[in-house]
């Protein structure tokens, strides 16, 4: 196919997960900001939101200090910032018009809608709207559009590159939140255990969708060790890093076929640190060296995949 088709196809999918998982860290970040709080540290709910996307400096220049109006200003509705939730839809729905052609109209048509209903939304539209029914509304919007593609789409080459956008971006939102939780948020030692630190860790992984999947497999209280376990080398747990790694693979052998390009050996590195990786080691060599490591070999294989497949004029898949 085309390689403009593929790259079109591949930032659809990106930019649709994108959009998902920051509505999923906003609406942590909004359930935090209501609970007990010392003066003046209110800031400290929203800067973790802030440190896990790709520009903090961006913020601080145009909005200041952090406080909920300007970080969901800014990560939900600015058109300024390329990874607000508002750019990320207009990209998606971009990305998507140019490939109409190759798209099922289900699909157009669930971009389309969720675009037409978002562009033209600012701060007090949204506040009366409600910040917990927006954030999940973008959810609902990112899993139908998932979902009539899974339903609609033939199997074909430009549907394999989307599925790799999905998991390329998911890998990456997932290693960013953990770090974060760690680094950023990591209470004072007096805290740790506490009932904050506890609803911390739960609302990490309700943003991910792993509160019910933490409570089958361990059957325990939340601890850290356990929630980094799960969501690095669990690969039941949808999103976790290996999970989504065993679907980069996959979707690599059907692309690549018997052609031994770069993407395919990196994502072949990074899934056997997942698969055969254990969670003493990850915190032996650090947790935040570890999860900063996975995020630069992450981008670096997104960058190598579009390198491959997407930077010459035409790409002929066997």
């Amino acid at each position: 196919m085309l390689s403009r088709s593929a790259e079109d196809l591949y930032w659809m999918a990106r930019y649709m997960e994108r959009a998902e998982n920051i509505a999923r860290v906003l609406d942590v970040s909004n359930r935090m900001s209501v609970l007990p709080t010392e003066e003046g540290s209110l800031s400290l709910h929203w800067r973790p939101a802030l440190e896990i996307g790709p520009d903090p400096a961006a913020f601080y220049e145009k909005y200041g200090e952090p406080d909920a109006r300007g970080v969901i200003t800014f990560m939900a509705l600015d058109g300024d910032n390329p990874s607000s939730i508002w750019s990320c839809i207009k990209s998606a729905r971009e990305n998507a018009r140019a490939e109409r052609s190759q798209i099922s109209t289900e699909m157009w048509e669930s971009l389309n809608d969720t675009w037409l209903q978002i562009h033209e939304l600012d701060y007090p539209k949204l506040e009366s709207w409600g910040f917990r029914k927006f954030f999940d509304w973008i959810k609902d919007r990112c899993h139908l559009v998932r979902g009539v593609t899974l339903g609609t789409l033939l199997q074909d080459d430009g549907f394999h590159f989307g599925r790799l956008g999905y998991y390329i971006e998911r890998a990456d939102n997932t290693a960013r939140i953990l770090d974060v939780k760690y680094h950023v948020l990591l209470p004072p030692s007096s805290a740790v255990g506490g009932a904050v630190d506890y609803y911390q860790w739960g609302a990490l992984l309700r943003s991910v969708s792993a509160l019910a999947a933490y409570r089958k497999v361990y059957r325990n209280v939340i601890s850290p060790g356990r929630v980094a376990e799960l969501l690095i080398l669990n690969e039941r747990l949808p999103r976790s890093l290996h999970a989504c790694h065993n679907m980069i693979g996959e979707t690599l052998d059907v692309l690549t076929g018997r052609r031994k390009l770069e993407c395919r050996r990196l994502a072949g590195e990074i899934h056997a640190s997942l698969r055969f990786g254990r969670i003493d080691e990850v915190f032996e060599k650090g947790l935040h060296e570890f999860l900063e490591d996975f995020v630069l070999r992450n981008n670096r294989l997104g960058q190598q995949i579009q390198q491959d497949f997407m930077m010459s004029e035409v790409v002929v898949l066997d």
